[in-house]
Order: C-alpha cells, then structure tokens, then sequence
C-alpha cells in the first residue's frame, strides 16, 4: 500500500465528498466482478479499506466533539 491516502488532514467536508466517491467506485466495481470485467481485483479491497479508514475517522472526530 505504497499510495495510501493521509486522510486525517482532511476536514469534514472533504471527507464526506471522498466518501461518497469511495462509495461510487465501489458499487462500480462490484458491477464489473459480476460481470467479469474487473481489471485490478485488489482495487476492491483498497476501496473498501480506504471507506473503513474514512468512517473510523468520522467516528473518532464525532466522539471527541461530543466530550
């Protein structure tokens, strides 16, 4: 993973943006799987990371404004 993305520099908006087209590249690329038209099959699991590391993120940020 020499290309991961720091996205704790980001602020809230930035975030939710990227989110959303983290979650577009996801269901694009579910649709190529089933179709047997995925050119980079590990693409899906850095997407996937990448949208877990984004929501971990949101969360931590929510709680320790919540304090």
């Amino acid at each position: 993973m020499a290309n991961k993305i720091d996205y704790s520099g980001m602020d809230e908006a930035t975030l939710d943006q990227e989110l959303g087209n983290l979650k577009r590249e996801a269901f694009n690329l579910r649709f190529q799987a089933a179709t047997s038209q995925l050119e980079k099959p590990s693409r899906v699991r850095e997407v996937r990371r990448d949208i877990a590391r984004i929501k971990t993120l949101q969360t931590a940020r929510s709680r320790a404004a919540a304090k």
